[in-house]
């Protein structure tokens, strides 16, 4: 297949500075969980992006200095030349692939707390650190000295980026995380000296440090500047006039602007509240203000609408993080005229929760993130199997058709069989939930991969029996049967089942979506499994004009989703549709009538009103054929959520897994199934 002629301009060569991208995709900078911690998992992962096609992969942030420690996330450290190495490695892995290799550099300020090195922070003024915890310490107004200290920190960092390898050099005021962006908005700079004040003091750093830049290293490295066009602080915070104006003041000193929004929900915001492109309203006025490149991002994964930015001067490269995770090869197969094999980004943000969890990447979609060194995997190649043999996948969900996807690719003959009418599992039920319809992406692109497969074959409305398994006699059998909500009320907070009335309403996630709804208009959602599910459904019930109280053992609703950046938007949503929160307190009783609820601090009981109630607690594996398998000695394994509940990005994981180890020898308990980084001690 050849290219699109229309998609011609995403192929054009750009300048930037004193380099030359041969393409105008751009992998703007994108924490991994992985840093300083895992650096060469972090370098093939990189590699991986340029062998896709990025004409520039960059890093995550990479602390400058050890007052700028942001313990205990793992990012990436340039604080001596102890660190180079690391970093060159990543630098290698792209050039590799004729990419060009972008640093940024970063000082975090007030939202450093310096936990692990325990230095007292620095800021523009003094005032609490920010951070996820909440950490009781306070960061010190820089005085002048300081400021000529950050400023030859950063010109250090910049020469060891150079002596690393980079091409890209950034300095960075982006997100509300860049001590220069606390420097330039009048919510975080209260000096009345030079840096303070007017907008010509408060940007008055952020040009410094740009022309220390240029002056270290900008013979040979582009010098980009990453910034934030809105705060979304009212009139105390930036605002894109504001912004527009300051990058005026500084069109030509940098070799590109990359946009951004701060803070970091904001700028990745999940597909249930944003749709592609969302950030253009913000960034479509900077280029009239500079020749030079701007980058901006949006979850873009249409090549058409790529196309549209462009021609629309909007920006001249297109920025992505989260689609370069879902699909690294994204470039290439528009180029190569496959754009039914793009893998799109469904804007779940499980990739944004390890970086929350200190734990390598994660993608719903490509479950080869992250897994690159580790496991040796890859997004678009998988080994030919070593011989013949047909394996009968039951369950057609997200961890069944990744299975039956990847082990058609390496050749084996596989019957996919679901007792369902559609493919998809899970996904298939909660695309259909509010703000969930780019969740089908998961199923869709299997689909469309498993089509295109002679050697795989899917039967719908099929359920599998012992005996209907043993006729068809298969070398081998994947379990992929998924999981149930309990209706007993287990989860985290009781581990025994809640008692209930005879007669008494109580539905489950698996009811709602099937279509069932509360016989009362006054419902009682009790969310005990704190991610997205709980909130959705009170969503879904409230625009159906139910009255719903959301109660929850946590101190607010949907609490993991502040890892994916989404429980302000949630809540917020929530309360404006009407719906009650009822925070720290436990559904310990059920009646036709009422609920009662346990405070989980005092274990005072409350009584409720309500006519149902619906359990979001907990799930369990439907596996009833292992049994049965096992007893007639026929080969099985589990996969996905009948082997052990998780999120969909589990099972897309574990049925990729399978395929991968299928054929090889079974490995001891003790065998480690992947490699480690090993720190070597001098």
């Amino acid at each position: 297949m050849t290219r699109d002629p229309r998609y011609d301009i995403l192929f054009e060569p750009i300048r930037i500075g004193p380099h030359v991208a041969r393409n105008r995709f751009y992998q703007v900078p994108h924490c991994n969980g992985m840093g300083h911690r895992d650096a060469s998992a972090l370098a093939a992962m990189r590699g991986m992006k340029a062998e896709g096609g990025w004409a520039v992969v960059c890093t995550e942030m990479v602390e400058i200095h050890h007052t700028a420690d942001v313990s205990p996330y793992v990012e990436l450290r340039l604080w001596s030349d102890h660190d180079i190495p690391m970093l060159a490695r990543i630098a290698e892995k792209v050039h590799e692939h004729s990419s060009l290799a972008g640093i940024e550099l970063c000082h975090s300020g007030y939202t450093a707390s310096n936990l692990a090195t325990r230095e007292v922070p620095i800021a523009a003024s003094p005032m609490p650190t920010a951070s996820y915890f909440n950490d009781p310490v306070t960061a010190r107004g820089m005085d002048r000295e300081d400021i000529r200290n950050l400023r030859r920190a950063h010109r250090q960092a910049a020469l060891r980026s150079k002596q690393a390898g980079f091409d890209l050099v950034y300095v960075y005021a982006g997100h509300g995380l860049g001590i220069f962006q606390h420097f330039l908005s009048r919510a975080t700079n209260f000096r009345t000296d030079e840096y303070g004040g007017s907008l010509e003091n408060r940007a008055r750093l952020l040009r410094e440090v740009i022309a220390d830049t240029k002056d270290a290293v900008g013979d040979v490295c582009a010098v980009p500047v990453r910034i934030a066009m809105h705060e979304f602080n009212g009139s105390a915070g930036l605002e894109p006039a504001e912004v527009e104006d300051a990058i005026a003041m500084m069109a030509e000193l940098p070799d590109l602007w990359d946009l951004s929004l701060s803070d970091w929900s904001k700028d990745s915001q999940t597909s249930r509240f944003a749709e592609e492109g969302f950030q253009e309203p913000y960034i479509k006025g900077v280029k009239k203000l500079t020749t030079k490149p701007v980058v901006g991002v949006g979850r873009y994964t249409s090549p058409d609408t790529m196309v549209r930015v462009i021609r629309q001067g909007i920006m001249d490269m297109i920025g992505a993080a989260r689609p370069s995770i879902a699909d690294p090869f994204l470039p290439s197969k528009i180029e190569q005229g496959r754009l039914d094999d793009i893998r799109e980004c469904i804007g779940c943000n499980v990739c944004v929760t390890h970086d929350f969890t200190m734990t390598p990447l994660r993608c719903t979609q490509n479950p080869s993130m992250g897994e690159e060194w580790r496991r040796g995997w890859h997004p678009e190649k998988i080994r030919p199997k070593e011989e013949d043999k047909h394996i009968l996948v039951v369950g057609a969900g997200p961890a069944g058709l990744e299975a039956a996807r990847a082990l058609g690719q390496r050749g084996y003959q596989v019957t996919l069989a679901d007792a369902a009418s559609e493919a998809g599992g899970r996904v298939a039920r909660e695309c259909r939930l509010p703000g969930l319809s780019a969740w089908g992406r998961v199923r869709d692109w299997r689909m469309l991969q498993i089509n295109k497969m002679p050697n795989v074959a899917l039967y719908l409305e099929s359920e599998m029996t012992p005996e209907t398994i043993a006729e068809l006699g298969a070398d081998h059998v994947l379990l992929a049967t998924g999981s149930e909500w309990l209706r007993d009320g287990t989860g985290r907070h009781f581990v025994h089942p809640c008692p209930m009335a005879e007669g008494a309403c109580v539905l489950t996630p698996d009811d709602i979506m099937a279509g069932r709804r509360p016989g009362s208009k006054t419902v009682i959602l009790y969310d005990d499994d704190h991610y997205y599910m709980g909130g959705v459904l009170a969503e879904l019930l409230a625009r159906e004009d139910h009255a719903v109280t959301l109660v929850t053992p946590a101190a607010i609703a949907s609490s993991y989703t502040k890892a994916s950046l989404e429980q302000k938007a949630i809540q917020a949503r929530l309360l404006k549709l009407g719906v009650r929160i009822i925070a720290n307190h436990a559904v310990s009783a059920i009646a036709c009538d009422h609920v009662t609820l346990d405070c989980v601090f005092t274990g005072e009981a409350v009584r409720l009103e309500a006519g149902a109630c619906v359990l979001v607690t907990s799930r369990r594996p439907v596996d009833g054929l292992w049994p049965a398998l096992e007893a007639q000695g026929i080969a099985a394994t589990r996969a996905g959520d009948c082997f052990g509940p998780g999120t969909i990005a589990a099972a897309v994981h574990s049925g990729r897994k399978f395929a991968e180890d299928f054929g090889k020898p079974t490995p001891d308990f003790l065998d480690l199934p992947f490699r480690r980084e090993v720190t070597a001690l001098s």
